[in-house]
């Protein structure tokens, strides 16, 4: 059977279950359409969590990014697996403790101000905003490529499949779909990488394969492909960093933190029933999650090597473009992957060099897509990955469009403009901003801001300089004010943008000739996508220096702060209502 047959027929199938599910499981009130009803299983809910979180980026960009970045690129996988144990440890339970349904409610009711809560609106939708954009990309580029369908056309039947299971099922509906969409993504993902494994070292485990030998030779993988970058003059691979030690400092913090403050992983931790269950999902997670970010640096290597050596079969010969291979053809169609014959000989030469490289543009993307094709597997394999990338795109797109929704709904609706409005109306409420959500998702990915259309980073450093220093210092600390929360919030998340505004360079690229030329006034050697680390900093220090020279929280904000901190026991906002 055909590849574009077999990919209607994989992708179809998958659409079909996340519709069925979602009829199995619609919201019938506001708790089910926030929060599951708060009865999901933490190993369900780790395993919805994980889906929740390996995005497009994760699946589709991130291992073209440690591809092309070699040790740089291990900011990612250290910094995005990381940001669990902060969040498993210093957010989850207390949060759970707390025991409503979103971000700014509790940041609205620690610091006893609505103008918090709305700054942390204001927080949550410019980051979950960036955030969706990316997924909305990944949408488009996996049907157009393997669909063969238009772009356009690829993103509104996306939008489709979750407007009709997230507005429908809400939460819950999202949970279940998300995890039948893990087993799709994990199965994508790992599948190709063992064929891959067994074709160039004969491991049929890629976590193995990536410190083997390759078949029928004594020499390493990684020594392979440092010795075939190195003879194209490229750094080497095994040891490159990325810009400087600061710099990949800044960015695994900045990552870790983001992880750790993003509102549509947190709010799953609202879902299970019991407190001790919230550490229990988070660990879930983490297990769920490192089965693919243990594979994706083997899946880096073999793709980037498996990319050279299509080019240049053996060292000082090239292959010939009329006589490229059909993936290569495939893949200049969608336009990520471009050649250009700068010297009119028909060789497809490839090195570090700008003016002789003649493979212009290999965008990250195209690495864990195109790699199955690259090593000739079969087309099911192929149409597997197809299925996979919509699905990481699809489930974390659902989780950030809720919980765009939820604050507008719950939070600026219910909590600051219409206090008395009914659950039902409520709930229509949150189906309709669920709806605008999913609109606005779509008219981004199809004309997505230049500052944002390129990495999904951008949304972690905002999430690091806003609402995770909140959230720790509402947790941890019984002094801070309403007046510290509300300008540390204003001061990180502004200060970021400021940077990142101020700085063209804030697209991930994978070029090395291009670093020379990024701008040479970045503050301490840091780039903009690491910046979010000096926004929390930012933001820790004004709310506490603001703190200090206005009044204490009253005392029931205090009794509020310390019956969080014992997460054990009813729900924090129970003991506060007692008490006023």
């Amino acid at each position: 059977m055909d590849l574009r047959t077999l990919s209607y027929l994989v992708v179809g199938a998958t659409f079909a279950l996340y519709i069925a599910i979602a009829f199995w499981t619609r919201a019938t009130s506001t708790k089910d359409f926030y929060v599951a009803g708060g009865g999901v299983h933490p190993i369900a809910n780790g395993m919805a969590t994980a889906a929740d979180w390996m995005s497009a980026a994760s699946f589709i960009s991130m291992a073209g990014m440690i591809a092309f970045m070699g040790y740089g690129g291990s900011v990612f996988l250290m910094g995005w697996t990381g940001g669990y144990v902060i969040l498993a440890m210093l957010l989850a339970p207390y949060l759970r403790k707390y025991g409503k349904f979103t971000v700014p409610e509790f940041i609205g009711d620690r610091f006893y101000s609505k103008t918090a809560r709305g700054v942390a609106v204001i927080c949550l939708i410019i980051c979950s905003v960036t955030y969706v954009i990316g997924q909305m990309k990944g949408v488009g580029v996996a049907f157009s490529r393997f669909l063969e369908v238009e772009y356009t056309t690829g993103l509104l039947v996306g939008m489709c499949i979750v407007f009709f299971y997230a507005v429908m099922g809400g939460m819950k509906g999202i949970t279940y779909t998300q995890i039948a969409q893990y087993c799709v993504l994990i199965m994508a993902y790992t599948i190709p990488a063992i064929f891959i494994s067994l074709q160039l070292t004969g491991n049929p485990l890629p976590q193995l394969g990536l410190g083997s030998t390759l078949t029928g030779s004594d020499v390493y993988l990684l020594d392979r492909l440092d010795q075939v970058v190195t003879d194209l003059g490229f750094r080497e691979y095994t040891t490159d960093t990325r810009l400087s030690g600061l710099n990949m400092f800044a960015f695994t913090a900045s990552l870790m933190i983001g992880t750790a403050g993003l509102p549509h992983v947190i709010i799953r931790f609202f879902t299970v029933p019991r407190v001790r269950d919230a550490r229990s999902s988070a660990g879930w997670a983490l297990v769920f999650i490192a089965i693919l970010y243990t594979t994706a640096p083997a899946v880096a290597v073999m793709a980037r090597l498996n990319l050279i050596e299509t080019i240049e079969p053996s060292p000082g010969e090239y292959l010939v473009y009329e006589e490229r291979p059909q993936w290569f053809k495939n893949w200049e169609k969608t336009g990520l992957l471009a050649f250009e014959d700068k010297n009119n000989d028909g060789l497809m030469l490839y090195n570090a060099n700008p003016a002789e490289n003649e493979l212009v543009k290999v965008d990250n993307d195209i690495m864990v897509l195109a790699n199955p094709e690259i090593a000739r597997l079969p087309n099911w394999v192929i149409a597997l990955i197809a299925a996979g990338g919509l699905a990481a795109a699809l489930s974390t797109a659902a989780g950030l469009l809720l919980a765009i929704a939820s604050a507008i709904s719950h939070d600026l609706l219910k909590g600051m403009l219409m206090p008395d409005i009914s659950e039902k109306r409520e709930l229509l409420a949150s189906r309709c901003a669920m709806a605008v959500a999913i609109l606005g998702a779509g008219y981004l990915g199809l004309n997505p801001p230049g500052f944002a259309a390129g990495t999904v980073a951008l949304a972690f450093g905002l999430a690091a300089s806003s609402l995770f220093p909140a959230l720790m210092m509402g947790i941890f600390s019984d002094r801070v004010t309403k007046e510290g929360a509300i300008y540390g919030m204003l001061a990180g998340i502004g200060v970021t943008l400021a940077y990142v505004f101020q700085h063209k360079g804030i697209m991930f690229i994978a070029d090395t000739a291009f670093l020379g030329s990024l701008p040479p006034n970045w503050f301490l050697g840091i780039e903009p996508n690491a910046f979010g680390v000096v926004g929390a900093m930012v933001n820790f220090t004004v709310a506490l220096t603001v703190s200090r020279f206005t009044a204490a929280p009253p005392p029931e904000v205090q009794d509020l702060v310390a019956n969080i901190r014992v997460p054990t026991g009813e729900p924090a906002h129970h003991a506060l209502s007692k008490r006023r």
